[in-house]
């Protein structure tokens, strides 16, 4: 294999895996800029991979299996949207219970649906369809950058919606209204703006994008289901929103990294790599250099206020009642 095709599956592998964290990462800047912290992320996309494989196992449909998929990560954010905003429970808390919950329903119903009238384990269990690769004529061919060209229709249909995210959060008035209810409520409320209201849709758009996100990993990352098949990739969407500044334009630049990062393990495994470096290193080389970036960031972060900064209510329940 010579550098250029090493190159090209490098980015297929990239884009593929980071389809999934980007989806994730920009409904947790959504929900983030609105002032509600969602660490529920990593339960929602399990939740959101295993309705998506399920719906498709039964029905055969793809499409289906996608709206299952951000139905069930929306009733869950929507939980903790009821817990954070009318209850006025500690985000965190309420986030991590979100992912107990999620992680442990989906690995009991996991083992539990499928055709036997008993139960039945879907682990290991193929699709009958699952999202392929669709190439461009002529653009997929072009080395290296091809590969942009030739990704499934959850890949594609990113290159619309994250300049349209910009657009929405920077260029609109819905955007002004998230990041007004997200820096200072109390004033967002003043001017009639219904911080519960606003706090309520962009959390529950939030947890949609983020089921959609896994179920991206089980109808065509990995066309299958495994107990914890998201490998902590919630977490790492916390991580990758701080990376991004809460900038929907920015959210790409870190899934890419992580994603790039990620399979480049993979292909140094299968090229050989593995008997000069150990296996291990490579396994949880992207999680520390997520760790690096993270903490670089946040020395950025403290020199530099403004646009580096997080959303100033981020976390914090609005105590007065709103319309």
């Amino acid at each position: 294999m010579n550098l250029l095709d090493f190159l090209t599956k490098l980015l297929a592998v990239t884009l593929a895996m980071g389809t999934s964290l980007t989806y994730a990462t920009l409904g947790e800047v959504y929900t983030e800029k609105t002032g509600v912290l969602n660490l529920g992320m990593e339960g929602i996309m399990l939740m959101g991979a295993l309705s998506g494989f399920a719906t498709t196992y039964t029905t055969g449909n793809l499409y289906l299996a996608i709206v299952m998929a951000m139905l069930v990560g929306g009733f869950f954010s929507l939980i903790h949207a009821f817990l954070c905003i009318t209850m006025r429970a500690n985000q965190v808390v309420s986030g991590l219970s979100i992912t107990m919950l999620g992680t442990g329903l989906a690995n009991f119903l996991g083992q539990r649906l499928g055709p036997a009238s008993n139960g039945f384990n879907l682990a290991g269990m193929n699709l009958p369809a699952k999202f392929n690769n669709i190439a461009i004529p002529g653009l997929s061919k072009i080395p290296v950058l091809g590969a942009l060209f030739d990704v499934s229709v959850l890949t594609y249909t990113l290159y619309i919606l994250l300049p349209l995210a910009w657009v929405l959060m920077y260029k609109t008035k819905y955007g002004m209204v998230v990041r007004a209810v997200g820096e200072n409520p109390r004033t967002a409320a003043a001017m009639g703006i219904s911080v519960s209201k606003t706090r309520y849709i962009y959390t529950t758009i939030g947890g949609m994008l983020a089921g959609l996100g896994g179920a991206c990993l089980s109808l065509s990352f990995t066309p299958s289901w495994n107990e914890g098949m998201t490998g902590g990739k919630g977490w790492i969407v916390i991580a990758l929103v701080i990376f991004a500044t809460w900038n929907p334009g920015k959210v790409v630049i870190g899934t890419l990294i992580f994603g790039g990062i990620t399979s480049l393990q993979f292909s140094l495994q299968a090229a050989g790599f593995k008997m000069v470096i150990p296996t291990q290193f490579l396994a949880f080389s992207p999680y520390l250099i997520t760790l690096i970036v993270l903490a670089g960031m946040t020395i950025i972060n403290q020199k530099k206020k403004g646009s580096f900064a997080s959303p100033s209510a981020l976390g914090t329940p609005f105590a007065i009642d709103d319309k």
